[in-house]
């Protein structure tokens, strides 16, 4: 029989750093041990929970001595939120650490010398600086002293990290506008008093499943409220009480899902007041003409907009773009960064795979009397083939933003065949972006690289890495 390994526990053990997905370690003999949510210089004692061949996982049950490198934390749910898990770290470290792990994965996974490596660009806004967040309902509130066979409480909150049917109540919410507190309280209180049910994930039954908050930088206002099944007696109470309460939104629209997932790509929005979207602005690059763009319940937007700004800027001027260029923007999504570079370029050609997106793309283009941006939706391994490249003439500036998973070696070898003189690769994912920069490095030297926080009080970073071509001797 197969001997159970035992949880047990280690005292006074030192957090030397941090390692992957934003958790600290413990270093014992030929061990690691990773600990979420305590800070690189806490002494603890940890509750060893799996162990692994060459590493293990672990809890903190108490902090025996505190790091100086910690803060006094501002959100109230902090210790029960997997949120903002690096909010008990003074921001200076928080972005020391942010730039090791860019340097950790760049070198170790990729090879790829980071004596080139600009400073990190830190966030002038560390608190209330997205624009977006999604709330859950649940039949099932999480509590910390819930006591088993005890009767369940609804919740509209933050789903609890591991538990798939468990949402933790969430009060106050330090990372947007206040309003987005008011909105989310006030439709809890609301549905609570007049017994409107809560999504029960388990049993798929329940009315009320999700709340989208959406805000811009010039206070628009964006409330979308999922349902799960048609009763529009009852969903034209609850939009009527929050066009009432909130009259200042500029958006206000609901959708019914009644799948089994969350995934909301493939749902109809309806407008229940006011737009259908609402309007970000941004700088065009080294112009004093202000961009504008159209954002609807689907568009992807950059949840930090000051500092998108800012990453924007790094990719455009290191781009060089020159007014006879061809610029391929791989990944457009809805085509932020096409159009702003775009009085830049001679054209500027973009590819995304939801064509929601690549339709936004072309509006912002006519809204903003761009003419000279082209679009096209479809799978990028595929789309950007020979043929494609013909039509659309050889690229001289290559910027590519893909998804965490990075890109498909297919992209890769047709980014190779282009032979441009230039890529800036985009990357919220600096071990994949290490992966495709040594797939590039036959042909492609990095020149320089620019981590940039988006999220603050997060393990996650956007890193900018410049490429030049080789040239031959």
């Amino acid at each position: 029989m197969r001997k159970k390994k035992v949880q047990h526990i280690i005292e006074n053990a030192f957090v030397s750093g941090f390692a992957a997905e934003g958790n600290a370690i413990i270093k014992q003999e030929e061990k690691v041990i990773f600990v979420p949510k305590v800070a690189p210089g806490d002494v603890i004692d940890a509750l060893v929970y799996k162990q692994k061949h060459s590493f293990c996982l672990a809890k903190s049950l108490q902090i025996k001595t505190f790091s100086d490198k910690r803060v006094q934390v501002k959100c109230p749910h902090f210790e029960n939120c997997g949120g903002c898990s690096w909010q008990m770290l003074d921001y200076e470290w928080q972005k020391n650490y942010k730039q090791q792990q860019v340097i950790d994965n760049l070198e170790r996974i990729g090879g790829i010398s980071c004596e080139n490596i600009s400073n990190i660009e830190g966030s002038d806004n560390i608190y209330y600086y997205r624009n977006k967040l999604e709330f859950t309902f649940s039949a099932r509130a999480w509590k910390k002293d819930f006591v088993k066979g005890e009767k369940d409480e609804p919740a509209l909150g933050f789903h609890i990290s591991g538990l798939f049917d468990k949402v933790l109540n969430i009060e106050h919410c330090v990372l947007q506008a206040d309003v987005s507190n008011q909105i989310r309280n006030f439709l809890r209180t609301y549905t609570i008093e007049n017994d409107i049910p809560y999504y029960n994930i388990r049993e798929h039954s329940g009315l009320m499943r999700n709340l989208i908050i959406r805000n811009t930088q010039r206070e628009d206002l964006m409330v979308v409220v999922v349902f799960a099944y048609k009763d529009m007696v009852t969903i034209e109470k609850v939009m009527q009480a929050l066009k009432e309460k909130f009259p200042q939104i500029t958006s206000l629209q609901y959708c019914i899902n009644t799948k089994m997932n969350d995934s909301l790509s493939d749902q109809e929005f309806v407008v229940f007041y006011g737009k259908d979207h609402i309007m970000e602005y941004m700088p065009c690059f080294e112009e004093e003409k202000l961009l504008q763009f159209k954002i609807r319940p689907k568009t992807f937007y950059q949840t930090n907009a000051p500092q998108a700004l800012k990453l924007y800027s790094f990719a455009a001027k290191f781009a060089d773009i020159q007014q006879e260029d061809i610029v391929y923007d791989l990944y457009t999504g809805t085509g932020t960064i096409a159009n702003f570079v775009a009085n830049k370029a001679k054209k500027v050609v973009g590819i995304e795979y939801v064509e929601d997106a690549v339709e936004d793309a072309k509006i912002n283009s006519k809204e903003n009397s761009i003419d000279n941006t082209v679009f096209y939706a479809g799978d990028m391994a595929k789309v950007l083939n020979e043929d494609f490249i013909q039509a659309n003439s050889q690229p001289n500036i290559i910027i590519t933003d893909p998804p965490r998973s990075g890109m498909a070696e297919a992209v890769i070898k047709q980014i190779l065949n282009t032979q441009a003189r230039r890529i800036v690769y985009i990357s919220c994912n600096p071990a994949t972006q290490a992966r495709d920069l040594k797939l590039l490095s036959p042909k492609y030297k990095v020149t320089k690289i620019q981590p940039v926080d988006m999220f603050p009080h997060t393990h996650h970073i956007e890193n900018i890495a410049v490429l030049d071509k080789i040239t031959e001797d």
